[in-house]
């Protein structure tokens, strides 16, 4: 795992990888402000309150509802654009390190779209249901163990299914559920870190493409 994760930050900061970098960290950011801007606006016109005062104060507090939103909206957010530029990283990241292994087969673009579609809403229902936790001692706890388990879940299947079946890509999880549930804390503690969450979708991309070649190597 910890070669696989210096190797994913080689990747990252490589320059045939810049140009994916920056239109990942440019659209989640455009997403981020496009969300802060409508619910501005939004509240705007619901919420009237006569005294300016109040009214600066509820901008505010909305403001940092909204961080704090954000904060949990990471983990749902890569998993959305994971399926958008997953194949294009993988294969770079193949055609780098691995360039006398089998080539992949990219996803269908409505295949890798419905996957990260179906794990977002899956990633951002267990982050509502540990929220009431994170009040508690174990809340932050309770949120990386479950995003380590999700994310590592999604990204090791989506590479996996560029070299086989859905079936087998998930038996072979499966069966290496340990080693990939552990190696799901790198991208999960990543991902609750202001600014760095902003590389973690194409961190974990390269990180479990790495980790996918280190399980199968060794599994029978």
């Amino acid at each position: 795992m910890i070669t696989a994760a210096f190797k994913a930050l080689g990747d990252l900061m490589s320059r045939d990888f810049r140009a994916i970098l920056f239109r990942a960290v440019g659209m989640t950011l455009g997403l981020f402000i496009a969300i802060l801007i409508g619910v501005e606006v939004l509240l705007s016109y619901l919420l009237s309150l006569p005294w300016p005062w109040a009214e600066t104060l509820a901008g505010i507090g909305t403001f940092l509802v909204l961080l704090v939103a954000f904060f949990f909206m990471m983990a749902p957010v890569t998993a959305i654009f994971a399926g958008l530029y997953l194949d294009d990283v993988a294969g770079r990241v193949e055609a780098k390190h691995y360039g006398r292994d089998p080539k992949g087969t990219p996803l269908s673009g409505f295949r890798a779209l419905q996957t990260s579609l179906q794990f977002a809403l899956v990633i951002l229902l267990v982050n509502i249901a540990v929220l009431p936790l994170v009040f508690t001692g174990i809340g932050a706890l309770a949120l990386i163990i479950a995003n380590a388990y999700l994310l590592s879940r999604e990204f090791f299947e989506m590479i996996a299914m560029r070299h086989m079946t859905v079936d087998e890509a998930r038996q072979l999880r499966k069966i290496n559920t340990p080693r990939i549930l552990a190696a799901g804390f790198a991208p999960a503690i990543l991902s609750v870190i202001p600014v760095v969450n902003l590389v973690v979708p194409l961190f974990a991309t390269s990180y479990f493409t790495h980790i996918f070649k280190q399980v199968r190597a060794s599994s029978p």
